[in-house]
């Protein structure tokens, strides 16, 4: 099979479109062949060597495809099953193996590049809203980065939560889809001299002078100031990622003059710490798209040899939506 090899930790220079051995499944597992690869920033990290992984080693964790073989014992998955996962390792590739209790079913009415699109960016804004914050009707929510993939379904099921969406992005095109999304306010950080001073001004401005109830970033270093400081009392900062950069350490005293707020250091893999957990939210997420009120959008298809294009693409905040990498 041919797969994206990361050779050592660095830039998307180091990927390497390569020939390895096709995979064989072991003891409750399947092999997958691939549809679509899910491009996220998590696999730049690890890349890059910010998260600890082993070198050489195939890059990704997210797709969707169609099941070729069955391991020893599996029973509850047959072959030419359509299935998606957001955490195998190894999924840059056309053949992937994934352990049976993190497949999740894609459901007839729902193509694979939506399937590969969904797992991980769908189930992190489906965890954001329903459990880390559970928005309620009438709650004012900042939205970083609005056009991403996350950001896009975020917007979605916070208004469907009955919150309001004050939404940050960078260029004309991406607000356009932050208020397509839903997004009641748009600010272009890009237009702003100093984030920090200026945003949560402008947040303050469009929320009567109170600030909003949680802040959902991903985007880290650059924005984590002007976050805390959009917050309302007892409103809550969620830092879901670090796209900008890692939020060095800070002085928890911020919190309590801030208004006794609340920081969250989430990660999707304690939300999906169970087959059941896992399954309930990508069932609701794929229910929502059949029924076609959720729109995942795919900002940008590459093949698979042009990986390094991706992350190119996405660490440059060039995409909008969603990044999938097609064998």
């Amino acid at each position: 099979m041919r797969a994206i090899q990361a050779r050592e930790a660095g830039g998307p220079d180091v990927l390497e479109f390569v020939e390895l051995p096709d995979p064989t499944p072991g003891p409750g597992q399947v092999l997958v062949k691939v549809a679509a690869a899910g491009v996220n920033f998590i696999d730049t990290y690890r890349r890059a060597g910010i998260y600890p992984v082993p070198f050489p080693h195939v890059v990704g964790s997210e797709g969707a495809g169609e099941v070729v073989a069955l391991g020893a014992g599996v029973t509850d998955v047959a072959v030419g099953d359509r299935v998606a996962w957001a955490d195998a390792p190894d999924s840059y590739a056309e053949l992937v193996l994934v352990n049976t209790a993190r497949l999740v079913p894609v459901p007839d009415g729902v193509a694979l590049d939506v399937g590969a699109a969904i797992p991980l960016q769908g189930m992190t804004a489906h965890y954001l809203v329903t459990s880390t914050y559970p928005v309620q009707p009438g709650d004012d929510v900042l939205v970083h980065a609005a056009a991403g993939g996350v950001g896009l379904l975020l917007t979605q099921l916070v208004v469907a939560h009955g919150g309001r969406v004050i939404a940050t992005v960078s260029t004309a095109e991406k607000e356009a889809l932050a208020r397509q999304a839903g997004a009641d306010v748009v600010i272009r950080y890009d237009q702003l001299a100093d984030i920090t001073a200026e945003l949560p001004r402008l947040v303050k401005d469009s929320t009567g002078g109170k600030g909003v109830a949680v802040v959902y970033d991903g985007v880290g270093k650059t924005t984590f100031d002007a976050s805390l400081a959009s917050l309302k009392p007892r409103g809550m900062m969620v830092l879901f990622g670090g796209s900008s950069g890692q939020v060095p350490p800070f002085d928890l005293q911020r919190l309590n003059s801030g208004g006794s707020l609340f920081i969250t250091r989430p990660t999707l893999g304690f939300y999906t710490a169970t087959t059941d957990e896992l399954r309930w939210r990508a069932k609701e997420l794929f229910e929502a798209v059949r029924a076609g009120t959720l729109n995942v959008r795919i900002g940008a298809r590459f093949p698979l040899a042009d990986a390094a294009d991706a992350h190119r693409a996405l660490e440059g905040r060039a995409t909008t939506g969603k990044v999938i990498l097609v064998p």
